[in-house]
């Protein structure tokens, strides 16, 4: 799978719409709800992989460390409000390995706060899909406006800054170089700024690197990023899912959502 699915090119046998897009999503939710309903499905390897694939497959593994810690679940029922906003590339800008798409949906977080949640789905050639990243927005902050064409779908975001902001937050969470070497650095206020010295003092497993990113380009030129960044899969111990914008001409990273599962 492309590392920067956004702007990978080939052309797809069949071009997803919107609205099958939306009914994958509800498909996958009712799944979802489902299998949580089963007695300690994190063993379960089966069905951890209809579920999920990538970030959102280490979360799933994660849970039986809360097991082991007798904690409870990280993973809660999802129940969609109102109508997920979908993000879609054109058919022929899918990568060659599968299709993806990106949905916006309230729902409530672990807390149980109504909060939208930004979504990235995939899917291999013949087979449902799967959530590969998902991570609520912060408070007070929104999904920015993509760049459509005349059809509706979303423009590529620009995949040398999509590189270089993944290896930004990556070295910065790994406190292995000095910051901004990629060119870019994070936003002042960014929330990963205020939890860094607090996570960094627990628990904490390198990071190995990250996900698939997903993305687009916005209105305004610049460019909106949905990644996770996860451990050696032999060492699984935290996830850290990440909703990242760069404005047109900027070089500062712009956090919008953020996601620590552990």
């Amino acid at each position: 799978m492309s590392r920067y699915v956004g702007t990978a090119t080939a052309t797809a046998a069949t071009g997803l719409t919107a609205a099958q897009a939306r009914r994958a999503m509800r498909r996958w939710v009712s799944l979802y709800n489902a299998t949580l309903r089963k007695p300690k499905w994190w063993r379960r390897n089966a069905l951890l992989d209809a579920l999920f694939v990538e970030a959102a497959l280490h979360e799933g593994v994660l849970e039986r460390n809360h097991e082991l810690s007798g904690s409870k679940p990280g993973h809660k029922p999802i129940v969609v409000t109102g109508t997920p906003t979908i993000y879609l590339p054109r058919p022929e800008r899918q990568p060659p390995v599968g299709e993806w798409f990106m949905a916006q949906a309230v729902y409530k977080d672990a807390k149980g706060r109504a909060r939208p949640h930004v979504l990235a789905f995939f899917r291999a050639p013949g087979k449902p899909f799967k959530l590969a990243v998902a991570t609520p927005l912060h408070r007070g902050k929104r999904m920015p406006r993509p760049r459509l064409d005349a059809d509706g779908y979303v423009a590529d975001m620009d995949a040398d800054v999509a590189r270089a902001v993944a290896g930004e937050y990556l070295n910065f969470w790994n406190n292995e170089k000095k910051e901004g070497a990629s060119g870019y650095r994070l936003a002042r206020d960014s929330y990963s700024r205020k939890v860094f010295p607090l996570v960094y003092k627990g628990a904490y497993v390198e990071f190995a690197g990250h996900g698939s990113v997903f993305g687009f380009r916005t209105v305004d030129g610049g460019s909106f990023f949905l990644f996770a960044l996860v451990n050696h899969p032999q060492h699984v111990n935290q996830v850290l899912s990440e909703a990242l914008m760069v404005r047109a001409g900027s070089r500062t990273i712009q956090e919008l959502g953020g996601n620590w599962f552990s």
